[in-house]
């Protein structure tokens, strides 16, 4: 093989390279030869890359040494594995092993390609994704660019009436048109089903993003056509900013997925707010203490009594969850709506329904005879929608030999919204077993005249909201009058909340209210107050 001698240190090499093979050459005091590196490799890119190691190495101690050595830039470049290697007792000499491995390396960067890129669309993926933004944030400002999410809507119904492939067919357009409305420096990714991400370098991180976001909504303004279709393509979108604290782009990912939830609920472009993030961590939180505290029986029944207005006599008492971690009290606005959305409602309202059997029973037990009042219950809207209600009201009477007409099931008027004839049916069986119904809050809801006619509901409770100040507000004393006709009407009886003071308690019953609860007769309790309250005002 042809050679030709350049100088290159003091300490020369002869080297012979044959591609895809082992090759080995002998460091010398001699001029240095070369042979085969390609039209890639200029002498200086040896002089620099390999001579340099090569005498570093050979005016150190070491007796072996192993690197990387890249010749040539980008598509072109060539991977050698280059090996140094001496006698310890040998001076001014090495042994030299160079492998070639240029096509491993093309072969992992081209996998490398691949797995994160978007087999669809060949956009980057959610893990190229990433990598651009851990790129970005290593060569700029971490104030200088912000994530978008863009998330389409009823994209799932597209893949429902007209298949996968009109779907994806969708989705190559969407792909266009958002790529086409981005900024030159913009990068357009595809990081789920039916949701893109946009990393943007911003000069003005909230007004850049803001914009981007209204020429998206723009591009997406005109319709699609889909076969003999015209889709319209709606978004969500929320942006997370770039800020100095965020190291992991995953964060950032999921700060902007956090702010699309937001969008979807309120309709516009959402940022991200670290005040509301914490808010869903700690809700979060709650959930599993709160599956916990169900499991271990942690949770408690607090009782309001609620007194027939006419005579102040105590007639039942309405039981309310109390839960108490480390003694510390949580409302239940904090953890009654959590435990709703993560389904913990269910398991939660059937310990309620057992705990207020029990508590009737031992009331019973404790007086020795009939204790005379009965429990109403809470039922959410969930419970009714996802449970077997009847049935679980009956095992809990059956457990504790307690009869339905010493259970009240309040219901809120949310509750009855939906699939009527279901739970028109659950209603009837529940007061198969006996039980007395009221609607809940009644007038704050979709309140529907309909609904009383047909369903078995025995009382109207008159929401707090309408009953404290009424005294001083004469909207709020027709609403209630109206309520009360209303209820008188259709044979219904009536529970006022919230009175706090005897004028209001005489003015409600002058106005025909039946029943009345608030902290005029006393705050919640627990199950031994509450039979001392019982016992007093028996006596």
């Amino acid at each position: 093989m042809a050679s030709r001698t350049i100088d290159l240190l003091p300490i020369a090499a002869a080297i012979v390279i044959q591609r895809g093979e082992t090759l080995a050459f002998e460091a010398v005091n001699r001029p240095f030869r070369r042979a085969g590196l390609g039209s890639t490799t200029s002498d200086s890119s040896v002089i620099q890359l390999l001579g340099g190691r090569i005498a570093a190495f050979l005016d150190s101690r070491e007796t072996h040494q192993e690197f990387t050595w890249q010749v040539g830039e980008a598509i072109d470049a060539q991977y050698f594995r280059v090996m140094l290697a001496r006698r310890p007792e040998s001076r001014g000499r090495c042994l030299v092993s160079l492998v070639d491995q240029t096509p491993e390396q093309r072969t992992e960067a081209s996998l490398r390609r691949e797995m994160q890129s978007d087999s669809l669309t060949g956009l980057p993926n959610r893990a190229g994704f990433e990598d651009l933004i851990d790129s970005h944030v290593t060569t700029a400002n971490a104030r200088s660019y912000a994530v978008m999410i863009v998330n389409l809507a009823r994209f799932s119904r597209v893949n429902a009436c007209m298949g996968s492939l009109a779907g994806d067919e969708l989705l190559i357009s969407v792909a266009r048109r958002i790529k086409g409305a981005l900024r030159g420096r913009d990068t357009l990714a595809r990081i789920g089903g039916d949701e893109f991400a946009v990393l943007i370098e911003t000069d003005d991180a909230m007004g850049d993003a803001m914009h981007v976001a209204r020429r998206f909504h723009a591009a997406l303004s005109t319709p699609f056509r889909l076969s003999d279709f015209e889709i319209r393509v709606d978004c969500s979108i929320g942006i997370a900013l770039g800020v100095d604290e965020i190291v992991a782009p995953e964060d950032l990912i999921r700060h902007a997925q956090f702010a699309v939830k937001r969008a979807k609920q309120t309709g516009d472009v959402e940022l991200y707010s670290r005040t509301s993030y914490d808010v869903v961590r700690s809700q979060f939180g709650i959930e599993t203490q709160l599956r916990r505290a169900i499991e271990n029986g942690e949770m408690t029944l607090a009782f309001q009594p609620i007194c027939d207005l006419s005579t102040g006599r105590i007639i039942s008492f309405e039981s309310l969850a109390r839960w108490a971690p480390d003694g510390t009290a949580i409302p239940p606005t904090e953890f009654i709506p959590v435990a709703e959305e993560c389904g913990l409602i269910l398991p939660l309202g059937r310990w309620a329904m057992d705990a207020a059997a029990q508590t009737i029973a031992e009331w019973d037990r404790r007086a020795e005879r009939h204790c005379g009042v009965n429990v109403a219950v809470n039922v959410s809207a969930i419970q009714l929608q996802r449970d077997d209600v009847p049935t679980m009201v009956q095992r809990a009477l059956t457990a504790h030999g307690v009869a339905g007409n010493r259970v009240t099931l309040e219901l809120t008027e949310s509750a009855i919204i939906g699939d009527h004839d279901r739970i028109s049916d659950t209603l009837k069986a529940l007061k198969d077993l006996d039980t007395r119904l009221a609607m809940d809050d009644f007038g704050t809801g979709y309140s529907n005249l309909a609904y009383l006619q047909r369903l078995p509901i025995d009382v109207l409770k008159i929401d707090r909201s309408f009953v404290s100040g009424m005294l001083a507000d004469r909207d709020k004393v027709a609403i209630v009058r109206a309520i009360l006709s209303l209820a008188q009407a259709l044979g219904l009886k009536t529970t006022a909340e919230g009175i706090e003071s005897n004028e209001l308690a005489q003015t409600l019953a002058a106005l025909g209210c039946t029943y009345g609860q608030g902290y005029l007769y006393s705050q919640p309790v627990d199950s031994d107050q509450a039979f001392r309250l019982l016992s007093a005002d028996s006596a």
